[in-house]
């Protein structure tokens, strides 16, 4: 991963995993015990999906750029089919407090989306290739007349 993107990531991954951190701490006093362990499953569903997701758009842009958009689109829907699995999966557990763990999960996506739009105003992103040799011309081609 190019530092850039390490950097993109970072910026968005701390503020997420502090409000996870919040998130733990709250529901483990009002849920105790099993409200916690939601809260962070949730939190860690939440960084998870969302930064293989990241990943995956930045590959994307990088390799297909003609398909950035439909694939983020894409994403979407297959980031909602694996929460949908996850829940289904977990239906009616006992292991941990489901209604931390979902107000959790909200919170750590939202947490994220904001970065991530924080992180993507705050870049220095080039419209024009700064790579590209000002000097050269290109060569005619076609009859000299």
């Amino acid at each position: 991963m190019p530092s850039n993107d390490a950097r993109n990531l970072l910026r968005i991954a701390v503020p997420t995993a502090a409000a996870g951190v919040v998130a733990v701490a709250v529901s483990g006093a009002v849920a105790g015990g099993k409200g916690a362990l939601g809260a962070a499953v949730g939190v860690l569903l939440a960084i998870a999906y969302m930064g293989i997701g990241l990943y995956v758009l930045q590959w994307t842009a990088k390799t297909l750029p003609q398909l950035f958009q439909a694939m983020g689109l894409m994403l979407y829907v297959a980031q909602l089919l694996l929460v949908m699995l996850f829940l289904a999966v977990f239906k009616g557990t006992t292991l941990f407090n489901t209604r931390a763990f979902a107000f959790s999960l909200i919170a750590a996506t939202v947490v994220w989306m904001a970065a991530q739009t924080r992180a993507h105003l705050k870049a220095k992103i080039f419209y024009v290739d700064p790579d590209s040799h000002e000097g050269e011309k290109p060569e005619k081609t076609g009859h000299p007349s």
